[in-house]
């Protein structure tokens, strides 16, 4: 089986990043463990909107979304239809997922 990997794409025009992820671990899990900003004011508990990226590659491989997750996507800045939020993308063994992380606004910078 090939290794679970999430590819980080930026909006900021960073250099795009592949990471190994564990099975069980969500999108936010894997960047924050690698040194990716992405914002999570919640911490992680599907509480806010500030954890959004776009899924472009990978998405059936994720958890459906649920109805809370959906209600905060309608909050985030420019939703789309593949929005997510990573604290709720928990990857499955074997999955090959790309994400993109649109240009967050950091308080303070």
């Amino acid at each position: 089986m090939p290794a679970t990997t999430i590819t980080f794409q930026f909006q900021d025009g960073q250099p795009a990043q592949t990471h190994v992820a564990a099975a069980g671990e969500s999108v936010l899990d894997v960047a924050l463990n690698n040194a990716i900003q992405l914002q999570h004011n919640c911490g992680g508990v599907c509480g806010c909107s500030t954890c959004h990226v776009y899924v472009d590659k990978g998405g059936d491989a994720l958890p459906e979304i649920s109805d809370k997750e959906e209600d905060f996507i309608d909050r985030a800045e420019n939703p789309r239809i593949t929005s997510r939020l990573a604290c709720q993308c928990v990857v499955e063994a074997g999955t090959q997922l790309t994400v993109t992380i649109p240009v967050q606004h950091f308080l303070g910078h």
